[in-house]
């Protein structure tokens, strides 16, 4: 099958980007690694020792992320989710860990963070409890945000369970206002766009955010990831205006490495989240990950594609028969065109590797007749090579997987 996209459909790409939230932080999407998808709750440390929330877990994981890699490749913040606190507040109302998972205090526990080089992230809730029934931050918003600062938190999610959707607007922008009060660059994470839905104030969360959940949490199954991603190109139009350098929207953690993707499916995850302009937020046990999944974690094309300075969201330009296809606008390269990104994802089912034919001179808008072409996660494919502007290119793209290509013009 051989397609040919109408160069002017892609004119939508130039449309009104708002202004980012003007801390400085976020200029590209965030990397690093979160707890909640891969280890959720668990906080049973006799009988689960190496998997429980605890300091023990944040630090094995910060040095892994160091010694592995991954933070030479960008994943830079480690963030905790939920069920760190105590079940009570302290005397003085301020939010404290549990003294058995955390016996150091969570200064000393971003000390050993920073001092690896990498930055530290803590969870909270704009409620009066936060998901799992820990202390919220209604009501001690401010006393909150001086709490992070002092402990030396880099980012915060703040979630929205046990709390009223209307209210949202005016404590989120509270909340925003007293991080910047503390006079320490906080990446601030927002989640009242995934309670609200559609009807969410997106120039709001431009405004005081720097980023913020669209959608409902990913399980570690295939499935979920479909359906984010499905969510996503259905409502294209509407959330493309709202993301660029300092603001983003998140459509939840990688959960590649876990137990529910194939490598195929793996691959895919990271090249929709890549193409999207998304964080990309691990949640895996590094000690216990596979070499297959970690190297589709640390490819450098899929990091620099996600991570590309102009900051602009791919969006789809052809879905036809369950075959999806991405355009990604990237940054000058060479000359004076511009690269590009483009993914073509096969969402069929019939057990069978679907043949796809494409032009580069298709899809772009720019001019040069000669391009060269990297598939990113195939160093030896044989497509990686010069092509003309209208020479065809012939993709074998597997059931849930997913043909990833880095595109320069030469």
């Amino acid at each position: 099958m051989k397609i040919w996209i109408i160069p002017i459909l892609l004119l939508t790409y130039y449309i009104f980007r708002s202004d980012s939230l003007d801390n400085g932080l976020a200029l590209t999407p965030p990397m690093g690694w979160m707890s909640w998808e891969r280890f959720r709750c668990l906080v049973d440390c006799e009988t689960y020792p190496n998997e429980c929330i605890s300091e023990a877990l944040f630090k094995r994981t910060a040095d892994r992320l160091v010694k592995d890699g991954y933070l030479s490749a960008g994943y830079e913040y480690i963030i905790i989710d939920d069920c760190w606190a105590e079940k009570t507040r302290d005397e003085n109302g301020r939010l404290q860990a549990d003294r058995k998972r955390f016996p150091s205090g969570i200064a000393a526990l971003a000390d050993y963070v920073h001092d690896l080089g990498l930055k530290f992230g803590i969870y909270a809730d704009y409620g009066n409890y936060t998901c799992a029934g820990y202390p919220g931050s209604l009501g001690y918003l401010e006393v909150d945000a001086q709490t992070f600062a002092e402990w030396g938190v880099d980012y915060l999610k703040l979630d929205g369970c046990y709390s009223e959707t209307e209210t949202m607007d005016e404590g989120y922008v509270q909340m925003s206002q007293y991080l910047n009060a503390t006079g320490r660059p906080i990446v601030f994470s927002c989640s009242f766009p995934a309670y609200q839905g559609l009807e969410a104030n997106y120039s709001l969360a431009v405004e005081y955010c720097n980023l913020w959940r669209n959608y409902g949490d990913i399980n570690d199954q295939w499935e979920d990831v479909r359906d984010i991603a499905t969510w996503f190109i259905h409502y294209q139009s509407s959330l493309r205006p709202f993301v660029g350098p300092g603001h983003w929207n998140d459509p939840d953690m990688l959960v590649i490495g876990n137990f529910g993707l194939s490598l195929e499916q793996s691959k895919s995850q990271m090249t929709i989240w890549s193409i999207l302009a998304a964080p990309l937020i691990m949640s895996v046990d590094l000690d216990t990950i596979q070499q297959e999944f970690k190297d589709i974690l640390l490819n450098k094309n899929a990091i620099s594609i996600n991570q590309d300075a102009f900051g602009y969201p791919g969006f789809v330009i052809y879905k036809k028969d369950n075959i999806i296809l991405w355009y990604k606008k990237l940054e000058k390269k060479t000359t004076d065109a511009l690269g590009v990104a483009i993914a073509v994802f096969n969402n069929r089912t019939d057990g069978f590797k679907y043949p796809f034919n494409v032009t580069i001179g298709s899809i772009v808008l720019e001019t040069p007749e000669i391009y060269n072409v990297i598939d990113v996660f195939d160093e030896t494919s044989e497509l990686n090579r010069d092509y003309l502007r209208d020479e065809n290119i012939t993709l074998r793209i597997p059931p849930s997987g997913t043909a990833f290509l880095l595109v320069t013009p030469l």
